[in-house]
Formats: C-alpha cells, sequence, structure tokens
C-alpha cells in the first residue's frame, strides 16, 4: 500500500472523518464534509443536500430516539483517485445506543471526495447502505 501521495491523502482524511464520528465530535465530523455535500442513507426516505441539513436530521435523531454514537471502525477500505476527485468506499461496523437499547450496524459505505487546495481532501457525498451478512 502506498503511503503517499493522493490515494494516501484521501485514506488519512477517510481515518479522521471515521475517528470523529466514532468519537461522537460530532464538530470534527461535520467539518470533514463541504456545505453542500450530499448524502443518501438507507434509513431515510430522503436525499439530505447539505451539511446543515444533516446536522438538522442528526439532531431530531439525538431528540427523538436518544442516539448516541459509541463507536465505530471502518474495514476493507478502496480508494479510487479521479484527478481532484477520489472515490473512498468500505465497510463500517458502528455501535450505537438509542432509547430502545444497544444495536451493532452493519453498512456499506462511499464517500467521494473533492480535492481542496494542494492535499487537503473534502468529502463531498455520502452514501450508506446496509450490509449483506458474510
Amino acid at each position: 500500500m502506498n503511503n503517499t501521495g493522493p490515494a494516501a491523502e484521501v485514506r488519512a482524511a477517510a481515518a479522521a472523518l471515521v475517528a470523529a464520528f466514532a468519537d461522537g465530535r460530532l464538530d470534527d465530523y461535520f467539518a470533514a464534509f463541504a456545505a453542500d455535500a450530499t448524502f443518501l442513507f438507507h434509513t431515510t426516505p430522503q436525499r439530505v443536500t447539505s451539511v446543515e441539513e444533516y446536522r438538522r436530521l442528526w439532531q431530531s435523531w439525538e431528540a427523538e430516539d436518544g442516539l448516541r454514537i459509541l463507536g465505530c471502525s471502518s474495514t476493507r477500505p478502496l480508494v479510487q483517485v479521479l484527478g481532484d476527485t477520489a472515490v473512498f468506499s468500505h465497510h463500517v461496523e458502528t455501535q450505537v445506543a438509542t432509547r430502545a437499547g444497544e444495536q451493532t450496524l452493519r453498512e456499506r459505505e462511499t464517500i467521494v471526495f473533492s480535492r481542496r487546495g494542494t492535499n487537503h481532501w473534502l468529502a463531498v457525498h455520502e452514501h450508506l447502505s446496509a450490509a449483506a451478512e458474510d
């Protein structure tokens, strides 16, 4: 695995995004996305069309369901660099707690990154789907 260049930069940006999510550092997590990023979640019927809209949705999950992230891990990463755009896909396992109890979610995720500046990559789209059991 090459530890330099654009693919390594994207892996680092994705790792920082996942770590912020796993640690519940929501300001850092949301800061990993462009303001106009879009999101497709298998758990919501609508496309989310901005970070601000996603923040409001997240706040509703916290208020209505008591959502808390207990942990998150990423496996099977793949980075495809296409000029100033990169596609990062992986499997993600997230432990959550809600008023209904604790649960482990197994999902697949694709995050599209855009290069902003020399080696700064910002997420511009996230697509999350349920993973089939192995």
